[in-house]
């Protein structure tokens, strides 16, 4: 029991170090609903394509089912793949693993269903990923140049940052239970993208909505079969409950 005690109090103890030392909880930022917006979903696949699509991989969607959120597939042959792709490829990055375990320290994660794995207790894997992609700054520190608030230490590097600009966060230091803290308070614009911070969180939110849909993609067909199935239980259960007092009426 004595070794069970001291073993939490060590761990509470490593764990207030560590916030000590600089670490801070970052809030999830709630990220838009645009699963059922086409023109976002057309907007972010193509973002997808041109900028994560080289390092990761979804490996458990197709190009042609693309056709499924207005993209023809001339469209697709045309701006989505490369030379060596078929519109019914998987979407599969050219990146060597080995080259990629050398220069990022790991293998890029797939990214098929990523929207439906981040999820935690800040939020939904939308709200992690929308505030993930939006929360990149210099460091000159890492290896990449780049750090992120959301996931401190990350190896991948900003690669929407020409989109974004460069930024660096900025903090507030404060006492809390005896010990000094980093309070972020927001950020600093170091050097200008080619988009606005409105444009540019606009981008991400498509880009995010693409992600959640290419997670489930008939999650949307999914929800509109249920919302019938209830109204027709509802239309079944009054009359049910009318053949059941009109069966009933006469016995006593």
């Amino acid at each position: 029991m004595k070794k069970l005690i001291l073993s939490v109090m060590l761990a509470l103890g490593a764990a207030v170090g560590a916030h000590a030392a600089g670490g801070e909880e970052v809030h999830w930022d709630k990220a838009p609903s645009r699963t059922n917006d086409l023109p976002a979903l057309q907007h972010g696949a193509k973002l997808f394509v041109n900028y994560c699509l080289n390092c990761h991989s979804a490996a458990y969607m197709r190009f042609n089912r693309l056709q499924e959120i207005g993209i023809s597939e001339q469209q697709i042959k045309d701006n989505l793949l490369t030379v060596s792709d078929k519109v019914g490829d998987v979407m599969k990055a050219p990146m060597d693993p080995k080259q990629a375990k050398e220069w990022f320290g790991g293998v890029p994660p797939d990214l098929t269903l990523i929207a439906r794995s981040r999820s935690g207790h800040g939020g939904t894997g939308a709200d992690y990923l929308y505030t993930y992609m939006r929360t990149f700054y210099r460091d000159a520190e890492k290896p990449t140049g780049w750090n992120n608030l959301v996931f401190p230490n990350v190896g991948m590097p900003h690669v929407l940052w020409e989109l974004q600009g460069e930024r660096e966060p900025v903090f507030d230091k404060v006492q809390e239970h005896g010990h000094e803290t980093k309070v972020f308070r927001g950020w600093k614009q170091l050097s200008p993208g080619a988009m606005t911070p409105l444009q540019y969180d606009q981008a991400v939110g498509d880009l995010v909505g693409y992600l959640q849909w290419m997670a489930e993609p008939a999650q949307n067909h999914r929800v509109r079969i249920g919302v019938w199935v209830l109204l027709f239980l509802g239309v079944l259960t009054v009359i049910v409950w009318r053949l059941n007092a009109a069966f009933w009426k006469n016995v006593k």
